[in-house]
């Protein structure tokens, strides 16, 4: 399944998408695409609704972020052998854990507000991870059990904030429209292989990151069991599994966001996302 949410921001509804990618009205079945909504069992009662018998989505509405009321937005650094030579910086022997703050999280087309005295705003496209049973200390064996399903995110960044003031790395990764996820989450029975997609980011047509998830260091089997030893992953939290090589900040000479650009992206499987940037008073 395909499911999302859309509507104004603040007031999304449920969706799925029918076989002929229209967009099904879920909210008389669920209150929400969150929380409960991604257990087994809620997604059990979800698959088997006839999609014919959802009202369709009336015009052409807005999609929100596909996951709402995130409660972590967990974040992999380094997590591409080849990034992080472009970044400067060893693999790491275990992976690098941050947090985005879930005040970043957008729709997959909302514009991208860029912070104010950025000079270093940058992209990242990656795979994101939708947990739908609580993990605790789980083993590595038994970690898909615990996925929900997968999203495309872009998990943007303000590298001077990031990487030249002190403190850790989470206030150039947390400001506001940083965090656009969507616009589908696809449920884990449709993506058999999530370490065999194709991922790619494009900015005014330019494409910069092409690479895949086989990639990874740490694949999603590993990084959902060693999360786990660390905090419970509660249904609807949010994993960004990490970036490959074609960042701003890994081009020679470098290259930044500005006002007035525009970025599309994809995970294979996941849609496609495309964000305006504007300034942060537009």
């Amino acid at each position: 399944m395909k499911l999302l949410r859309y509507g104004a921001p603040g007031a999304e509804k449920p969706g799925m998408l029918d076989a002929d990618g229209r967009v099904r009205d879920l909210s008389g079945e669920v209150a929400d695409i969150a929380g409960e909504v991604l257990t087994p069992e809620g997604l059990a009662r979800i698959a088997a609704l006839d999609p014919a018998s959802l009202p369709l989505a009336g015009g052409d509405p807005r999609i929100g972020p596909c996951v709402g009321s995130v409660g972590k937005f967990i974040c992999i650094g380094l997590n591409y052998a080849d990034h992080a030579a472009e970044s400067g910086m060893d693999v790491p022997p275990e992976p690098v854990i941050f947090m985005k703050a879930t005040s970043a999280i957008m729709g997959p087309n909302d514009d991208v507000r860029i912070p104010r005295g950025s000079e270093k705003t940058d992209w990242e496209v990656e795979l994101g991870v939708v947990i739908g049973k609580e993990a605790r200390y789980v083993d590595e064996a038994d970690a898909m059990d615990h996925v929900a399903g997968y999203c495309l995110t872009n998990d943007l960044s303000e590298r001077a904030f990031q990487q030249e003031r002190s403190g850790q790395w989470v206030k150039g990764k947390s400001a506001d429209t940083f965090g656009p996820i969507g616009p589908w989450l696809v449920t884990a029975d449709e993506v058999p292989d999530p370490q065999n997609l194709r991922m790619w980011l494009e900015v005014d047509g330019h494409r910069y990151q092409d690479g895949s998830t086989a990639t990874m260091v740490y694949g999603v089997r590993h990084l959902v069991h060693y999360l786990s030893q660390f905090m419970s992953l509660q249904p609807g939290d949010v994993i960004s599994t990490g970036t490959p090589p074609g960042v701003g900040m890994g081009q020679k000479p470098q290259v930044y966001l500005r006002e007035g650009q525009v970025m599309e992206l994809s995970v294979e499987g996941l849609g496609v996302q495309r964000q305006r940037t504007v300034a942060w008073n537009a």
